[in-house]
């Protein structure tokens, strides 16, 4: 696939390396010389100088033979996305996306009339994070989730505490063995390694591990994390920004309490003008005794969502030492990500894994409805509609022999919910939810097309 991404800031050199594995031809379009310097020398990808609204430039790219266009300039540039998206629209790229920071760009009519510009998909990483937080928030014992059809089919990640059931057993103990499967392990993640079980697998303290359950089973197996749900009644969010901003908007609509600890004054005068039942704090969330000071340890939540992954990392330490029972760090250093959970930060949000996720989606075969990028794993989550006479569809799971780094967690059919095992057979027009590493993604795509 000819991919074309006009912005080589964070995002994109992101998005590039990650789609530079998978074999696609990568141009990347900045008008700054220094950021395609650095792309240059860390991947396989042609650069082109100059400024991406410029027809010439977009055409010098090959935006007109592109079969994707991705706009993604800093949120400031919101403008120049827009632009530049219309226009490779215009000059033959067969499917464009673009980064914007404005949540009423989202609205339905707006999305339509964006659409009929030629826009295909228009995303919001920090109204996306927003609400992966608050999400997040209200299941408390989660490290990460997603919804398939609706929620009746989960994907959901829970750190094994060292009152855990699981604990020194193994996949094939803690499986029911009677009736239909009502959920089903497809992956560990511990340390660097991201392992996907086998019936031998023993879990051990501190596994982060995934689990494909229908919808009604979700509470009782959180039960087998060892952590309590917490109600989140009171929370303190650092860092005032967008992504700050929007969660304090949503949770005062919920919450008995809700403050936002923020260093700049100036933008605590714009949050105090925007937020009606908010406590607004000027303060440095970097200094413990200020969160000491400020009572922190009396909510039920704590937040960080600066633009500073260290601090986010290290403000959640101090929270968690406080005693509050949930803490979420944004993450925007990926390498950073395995370090903040095994420091003991409940839950990790990272922009650039959802974005790609998003963007990824458009990369693979029009049957897939989702892809998500996974906080804590190598792994990504896949949903898949069945298309008739597919590979997939020949014969029971067991003698499919799928790649030993995936493994397929469930199947929603019609108004039936169906965890998969062996002796499932996948039927045309089911929605498939996969679970794979990188290595494994192309090989697996084989059996669905």
């Amino acid at each position: 696939m000819k991919i074309v991404i006009a912005g080589a800031g964070e995002v994109g050199c992101h998005l590039a390396k990650m789609l530079s594995e998978g074999y696609h031809d990568i141009t990347i379009v900045d008008n700054y010389e220094e950021r395609l310097a650095l792309v240059s020398e860390s991947m396989d990808v042609v650069t082109v100088m100059g400024n991406p609204t410029s027809i010439n430039v977009l055409k010098a790219a090959g935006v007109s033979d592109a079969d994707l266009f991705v706009a993604v300039h800093p949120a400031k540039e919101q403008d120049v996305n827009i632009v530049c998206a219309i226009l490779a629209k215009h000059l033959g790229a067969k499917k464009v996306t673009a980064r914007i920071n404005d949540a009423e760009y989202l609205t339905a009519d707006n999305k339509v009339m964006f659409t009929e510009m030629g826009i295909d998909l228009l995303f919001y990483p920090e109204k996306i994070a927003a609400n992966e937080i608050e999400g997040l928030l209200k299941q408390s014992n989660l490290s990460d989730f997603m919804e398939f059809s609706h929620g009746r089919l989960q994907l959901v990640a829970f750190k094994l505490d060292e009152k855990s059931l699981l604990i020194n057993r193994t996949l094939a103990e803690c499986t029911p063995t009677d009736g239909p499967l009502p959920y089903r392990t497809v992956a560990i993640s511990r340390g660097d390694q991201t392992i996907i079980p086998q019936k031998e697998t023993i879990f051990k303290r501190n596994d982060l591990v995934f689990v494909i359950a229908r919808e009604d089973h979700v509470d009782k197996l959180l039960e087998y994390s060892g952590q309590d749900l917490v109600s989140i009644k009171r929370l303190t969010i650092l860092g005032g920004g967008r992504i700050g901003e929007m969660l304090a908007m949503q949770f005062e609509k919920s919450a008995e309490f809700v403050k936002i600890i923020e260093i700049n004054k100036a933008r605590c005068e714009v949050l105090s003008e925007k937020l009606n039942k908010t406590l607004v704090i000027n303060g440095d969330g970097r200094n413990s005794d200020f969160l000491f000071e400020e009572d922190v340890k009396s909510c039920d939540a704590f937040v960080a969502v600066t633009s500073s992954s260290e601090t986010n990392i290290m403000a959640c330490v101090a929270a968690k030492k406080m005693g509050i029972a949930k803490t979420i760090a944004e993450v925007e250093n990926i390498e950073y990500i395995r370090l903040a959970e095994e420091m003991g930060v409940d839950a990790v949000i990272n922009k650039k894994l959802i974005t790609a996720g998003r963007i990824f989606r458009f990369t693979m075969s029009t049957k897939v409805r989702t892809v998500k990028m996974i906080n804590g794993s190598d792994a990504e989550i896949i949903e898949y509609i069945v298309n008739p006479g597919s590979r997939i569809t020949m014969a029971p799971l067991r003698e499919m022999h799928l790649p030993k780094e995936s493994v397929i967690g469930g199947i929603v059919r019609g108004n039936d919910t169906i965890i998969a095992g062996g002796d499932t057979i996948v039927r045309p027009y089911d929605k498939v939810s996969v679970f794979a590493l990188p290595s494994a993604m192309r090989k697996v795509e084989k059996f669905f097309e």
